[in-house]
């Protein structure tokens, strides 16, 4: 955990820095991993963050032997090979590891991290710690990130991996149909803020794109889901620049 990256000052020569988050690729989602490659194939900016839920179920790293896995290496080690690419773990694929970092050539950020550019201090999370009232959630979120969870999960076969990632999947998408994602908390919102110092929060993970003013001038931006696959079409690059903050949707 100490090479995760939990503060990045952007040099002075970063004039557009790139946000992504929610893309939940998989076997079945190929026209939204064909948004994705055309968004970065089309992408004039210094840096790109994934802010986590790049996919849809991260079993492991050696699932990047998978076909449709091989293509996404192919698109980020494309993309990364012009300009840092980092990934902030998300809810589905906080089992993604050095191994797929390297071969993608992406750099891993903390759980939060606080990025300094433009003048300006930006807190960057996925956002489903900061949703406290989802108390089921948390609870099974608490459970999965340890290590000895992660460590019997992963000695499973793959197949076998894939099966259970596959149940807990449809039991998540059984939650939804029950009521949307709980929203990030106020006070846990306000405590990153006033952690980092900083008057910008931007996260995914609610589906819920949106600006939310905050007291005190702060701000709380939402990332855009994309979904090009499943009766959507949804998808953004949200743009930083000196100029302040774009949403470009990716048709």
């Amino acid at each position: 955990m100490s090479l995760l990256i939990d503060q990045i000052q952007a040099p002075p020569a970063w004039r557009r820095l790139a946000f992504i988050s929610d893309l939940h690729l998989g076997p079945d989602t190929p026209r939204t991993q064909l948004a994705l490659q055309r968004a970065l194939q089309a992408l004039d900016a210094d840096a790109l963050f994934i802010l986590g839920d790049l996919f849809e179920a991260w079993v492991g790293d050696d699932a990047r032997e998978l076909p449709w896995a091989q293509a996404v290496v192919a698109l980020l080690s494309t993309c990364a090979a012009t300009r840092p690419v980092y990934f902030q773990h998300g809810n589905r694929d906080f089992l993604l590891g050095p191994a797929m970092a390297e071969a993608c050539g992406l750099q891993l950020l903390a759980e939060e991290v606080c990025l300094q550019a433009f003048g300006q201090r930006v807190v960057l999370v996925h956002g489903d710690a900061q949703c406290l009232e989802d108390r089921p959630y948390q609870a099974f979120r608490a459970q999965v990130r340890q290590p000895a969870w992660q460590q019997g999960f992963l000695a499973q076969p793959l197949a076998t991996r894939l099966q259970l990632a596959a149940q807990m999947r449809d039991a998540s998408q059984q939650a939804q149909a029950d009521g949307p994602y709980a929203d990030l908390d106020a006070q846990a919102c306000a405590a990153l803020l006033q952690r980092h110092a900083a008057l910008t929060l931007l996260h995914g993970h609610t589906h819920r794109p949106a600006r939310h003013a905050l007291p005190g001038g702060a701000q709380r931006l939402v990332l855009s889901d994309w979904d090009h696959d499943h009766g959507g079409t949804r998808g953004e690059v949200m743009l930083f620049s000196p100029q302040g903050w774009q949403r470009l949707p990716q048709p």
